[in-house]
């Protein structure tokens, strides 16, 4: 009986370890599953940080443009205040031309004391 028993127990031994040998293939299979998932979690991350990235760099882009266009803007008006005031200036200018002519004609035919 002891001989039966010694086999029943090698046959359990062996069998368990058969059992924890498939079981660990088993796990084998989910271990690759899970790594190619991740694989797959970290690819889809890249596209979104991508994206993203995009999306960021065409907004910054389009508010550079619209500083861009708002600077010329000032520059224009700038520019046409400028002439404004350079014609204010220059009739200005030809008024105290005139004014200093008169008084210069004054002078000359006026008699002197």
């Amino acid at each position: 009986m002891s001989e039966s028993q010694s086999r029943y127990s090698i046959v359990e031994r062996l069998t368990r370890a058969k059992l924890d040998i498939i079981s660990a293939k088993a796990n084998l299979d989910s271990d690759v599953k899970v790594t190619e998932q991740e694989v797959i979690s970290l690819k889809e991350d890249l596209k979104d940080w991508e994206n993203n990235v995009k999306s960021a760099i065409e907004k910054d882009k389009r508010d550079k443009q619209r500083e861009i266009k708002r600077a010329e803007r000032n520059a224009n008006n700038c520019k046409d205040k400028k002439k404004v005031k350079e014609n204010s200036y220059n009739e200005k200018v030809k008024a105290i031309d005139e004014a200093l002519g008169r008084i210069e004609k004054i002078s000359e035919t006026a008699p002197a004391n």
